[in-house]
């Protein structure tokens, strides 16, 4: 994955880090809509519902009238997203996908 100078998606790695900071959780991810809107959100990881950090944030994305996501960026320990994760952005025809260390260096 190459590096990015965009600000608006260098903000997105920021709020994903606030977002995994806030709990400590393991990840924190960020969206933007294609209005230019964020969501973020940390992993989610109770008895009864588990949600990865790109799961929870495209839920609040789409539970506050986002239909379109163009961007995500998601903070952690983990080299690549797994299968659900791809699944997800997939369904939202997401087109940017930053990872990046839990410093906020980004991957790849």
């Amino acid at each position: 994955m190459p590096a990015t100078s965009d600000p608006e998606d260098l903000k997105l790695v920021t709020l994903a880090r606030s977002a995994r900071a806030r709990n400590g959780a393991p990840e924190g991810a960020a969206v933007r809509d294609e209005m230019g809107r964020t969501y973020a959100a940390s992993t989610v990881d109770l008895p009864s519902l588990r949600l990865t950090a790109v799961q929870a944030a495209v839920g609040a994305a789409l539970s506050s009238g986002s239909d379109r996501l163009e961007a995500v960026a998601v903070v952690g320990e983990t080299e690549a997203l797994d299968d659900a994760d791809t699944a997800v952005l997939a369904d939202v025809a997401v087109t940017t996908v930053l990872l990046a260390r839990p410093d906020g260096t980004l991957r790849g």
